[in-house]
């Protein structure tokens, strides 16, 4: 198992699944505080594209990743469908925007393969591998490793 990722007495792990784009995505349920509708923020000058901003959220400052934008999707559309995954990453909050929230989905560790091999054309450190549920398929991202990037330096990297 990945490290960053919780798993049940069993092995299953539980994942919030979204999508950006046409593709479906799952992160670990156990980083997700909450789940939001998009609202206006305040823009914070010279931040990359990706980062859109600020909120106050019940008095902590949380910043605001548009995923479409990180992973190079095209251009973000929001409407009454575009939600805000509130994290908690290490102690700290942050949010990220995605298209719309699908559900919670549990897979077994047999229903988890490893990431194939991309080349430079994407970076792979960030993917947990792919998940299956039927006919599904979730890109499953290992979110505390991306969001303590040094790209995003948006939260200290764990030891």
């Amino acid at each position: 198992m990945p490290p960053g990722m919780t798993a049940g007495a069993d092995g299953r792990q539980e994942f919030l699944s979204f999508t950006l784009g046409e593709e479906e995505y799952g992160i670990d349920i156990q980083k997700v505080q909450e789940l939001r509708g998009y609202e206006a923020v305040t823009r914070i000058a010279n931040a990359p594209d990706f980062i859109k901003g600020v909120v106050n959220l019940r008095g902590i400052i949380v910043p605001i990743i548009d995923m479409r934008l990180k992973f190079s999707l095209g251009t973000p559309s929001y409407d009454q469908f575009t939600v805000v995954i509130v994290l908690n990453i290490g102690g700290r909050v942050v949010g990220m925007v995605v298209d719309s929230v699908s559900d919670v989905i549990t897979l077994a560790p047999e229903q988890i393969r490893p990431a194939p091999e991309m080349g430079a054309a994407l970076d792979t450190d960030y993917l947990v591998g792919l998940g299956t549920v039927n006919d599904r398929m979730l890109i499953l991202v290992d979110i505390e490793k991306l969001m303590s990037s040094d790209e995003m330096g948006l939260v200290e990297a764990t030891a």
